[in-house]
């Protein structure tokens, strides 16, 4: 028993950051403040960019919903998928595609949750760049580590799922 009501609990104080919005820009435009325009120019580990395309890059989220959930994201700064160019679409699209098959030859993912996030009011953290998450699943990927204790527990490292995938891109 541990604590006055019996709970074990599990300490994820990195989570923080993420929930009081450090680092997250203060406004919507380009430049130094958003994550996604600064990503590219950051070099390795640092980055965690898995692979760099002609217009978007894949970029592994610093947050993940489980490993090996990256983004697919323009390198120019857009928030709506409405302003994509027919190429920025296309490479997009051949990205994600692409990134789904590393995913099932290095960790053997055997689902996906593909999506975007369009605007603050539907839930992106960084409204102002587009990105595209590709978060693998596995059967049994959920417990009751997030059912009654709301948290997710993330088996593996986030650098070193990024080398798996640079590998394996």
């Amino acid at each position: 028993m541990s604590g006055a009501d019996a709970w074990d609990r599990l300490w994820t104080p990195h989570r923080m950051a993420y929930i009081k919005g450090q680092d997250k820009p203060r406004h919507e435009g380009p430049g130094e403040e958003c994550p996604f325009c600064t990503a590219p120019s950051l070099e390795g580990d640092v980055s965690l960019v898995v692979a760099r395309g002609r217009l978007v890059y894949a970029v592994l989220n610093l947050y993940p919903y489980n490993s090996g959930h990256l983004m697919v994201c323009p390198y120019r700064h857009v928030a709506d998928y409405t302003e994509l160019d027919p190429g920025e679409v296309s490479e997009l699209g051949a990205f994600t595609q692409h990134a789904m098959a590393t995913l099932r030859s290095v960790s053997a993912a055997q689902g996906f949750n593909i999506g975007m996030n369009q605007g603050a009011i539907s839930g992106a953290g960084v409204a102002g760049h587009l990105h595209q998450h590709v978060v693998p699943r596995w059967g049994g990927d959920t417990n009751f580590m997030a059912v009654v204790g709301g948290t997710k527990t993330m088996p593996e490292l986030l650098l070193t799922t990024r080398d798996l995938l640079v590998a394996g891109w």
